[in-house]
């Protein structure tokens, strides 16, 4: 009894405490707040998220076999006795308009190669849009429309990095082409990296509706501004599993301010170049590094050139931090760099030997150096018909080639029917031609002035691994 009595007394008093400060969190308790809604902000944002609509000509076999089990097995999708036929493929999508004037952002794979692009609006309006930027790195892209200066409903964006997980949000778009569709739901994670959507690899998850058409349409905060781009979801079949995910809006103000400065490529936005290769930090890493936590991203190898390396890095060191915001792993050390526009310096800490340190990085962009010297093969070599290059970190990004240290000779281009064309495509590294070695464009040039006696011999490098051909 004295035991249940002590029991009492502690219950009792933790219950006064619970009292003493109460929690802020309550069931609807009046006729107010069961009428409490989403439809002052969806009235807010919904007029300035609009429906996209494209169409692209295609060109495809057309034949009676395709569809034939028994021909097909023999002649595939090309067809046996069909002709080639131009068709019209048309898709839809989501945007929402970030500016009075008509700039639209949506997701570059809701428009790309696309012919023509038309957007409409909430309210039965329609535009003609011209597509400003395609930034692939990013799936991001931006539309311009002709409104004839007429002024059109827009939202701003707002910084990501203010949502705590659990935060509402609501995505809004045109799920399947039925028409725009408001949802609902929490964010789920931030930062989430164990994904291969786009070259950054870092977004919000959230377990809002998101379907087949909301592509490219806003996930908003309670605010009314937008957080990020809806722009994929992990799916079974298809449909919404309550695992969706946004481009923060980080990304998004970094594109458009690269469009508005004119800092753009042939593959989209030009960024800062770290020339770093880096990894994420193990619980046993952590323990060798004596770190307490395994966070942030650890330099496995460093550019000549790379900012990086002018700044003090070295490799083994660990980057925790940049401009303040801590480093979880190597995909977002790459993001938030990504968003330093090129020329402005910022801090980096990192841990090296037990302690802390920081310095300032220059964000550059990718060098162009040793000069490319794009060359134009031809004569009577196997080589003929294809534009190399010497590698360097300008050329490599354009290709989707990353950051790595590489060096040497790179196909850049291929001609159409050419001799080259049979044996090498653009990305390809020439590693040797008849057993000579090839560092640079004149190695290339010695090497097709002396062909062999028993023919040619090519080893290249493509995706990492090294192939080899012997041509008689």
């Amino acid at each position: 009894m004295l035991f249940v009595g002590v029991m009492l007394t502690v219950l009792a008093a933790a219950m006064q405490d619970a009292r003493a400060e109460p929690i802020n969190k309550t069931v609807p308790q009046t006729q107010m707040d069961m009428q409490m809604s989403f439809a002052p902000l969806v009235t807010k944002v919904a007029p300035a998220v609009v429906n996209i609509y494209t169409s692209r000509t295609v060109s495809r076999v057309v034949s009676p076999f395709m569809n034939d089990p028994f021909f097909g097995q023999f002649f595939g999708r090309q067809g046996f006795g069909g002709r080639m036929r131009n068709q019209v493929e048309n898709s839809l999508g989501s945007g929402v308009i970030i500016a009075s004037d008509g700039l639209v952002v949506t997701n570059a794979h809701v428009i790309d190669g696309a012919d023509e692009i038309k957007v409409v609006l909430g309210d039965g309006r329609e535009f003609t849009a011209v597509l400003a930027l395609e930034d692939e790195a990013s799936d991001l892209a931006l539309l311009r429309l002709d409104t004839d200066g007429a002024e059109l409903p827009y939202v701003s964006l707002k910084p990501s990095e203010q949502l705590e997980v659990g935060d509402i949000v609501i995505a809004i778009g045109n799920p399947f082409g039925v028409g725009q569709t408001v949802t609902s739901g929490i964010v789920s994670a931030q930062g989430r990296s164990s994904l291969d959507i786009n070259d950054f690899n870092f977004f919000i998850q959230t377990d809002a509706a998101i379907n087949p058409g909301n592509s490219g349409g806003p996930l908003v905060a309670m605010d009314g501004g937008v957080v990020g781009i809806n722009t994929a979801i992990f799916s079974r079949d298809g449909g919404s599993l309550g695992i969706g995910f946004a481009i923060p809006s980080e990304m998004v103000a970094s594109v458009v301010a690269a469009e508005q400065e004119g800092l753009s490529g042939a593959r989209g936005v030009l960024r800062p170049w770290l020339g770093v290769t880096a990894q994420g930090v193990t619980a046993d890493i952590a323990e060798s590094l004596g770190m307490e936590l395994p966070s942030g991203a650890l330099i496995a190898d460093l550019h000549s050139a790379s900012p990086l390396a002018d700044a003090g890095l070295k490799t083994g060191d660990v980057v925790t931090a940049v401009n303040g915001r801590a480093i979880r792993d190597a995909a977002e050390m790459k993001f938030r760099m990504a968003t330093v526009p090129i020329g402005e310096e910022t801090s980096v800490e990192f841990f090296r030997a037990g302690r802390s340190r920081s310095v300032k990085v220059e964000a550059i962009a990718p060098p162009d150096d040793p000069p490319r010297e794009a060359t134009q093969l031809s004569g009577q070599h196997p080589l003929s018909g294809a534009t190399v290059g010497n590698l360097n970190p300008a050329v490599a990004i354009e290709l989707g080639l990353g950051e790595a240290d590489m060096e040497g000779v790179i196909v850049l281009e291929v001609a159409r029917n050419s001799s080259a064309a049979r044996l090498v495509r653009p990305g390809d590294i020439l590693v040797e031609i008849n057993n000579k070695s090839i560092d640079d464009i004149g190695d290339v040039m010695q090497a097709l002035d002396r062909p062999g006696h028993m023919g040619w011999g090519l080893v290249f490098n493509r995706g990492g691994q090294t192939r080899e051909l012997i041509l008689r």
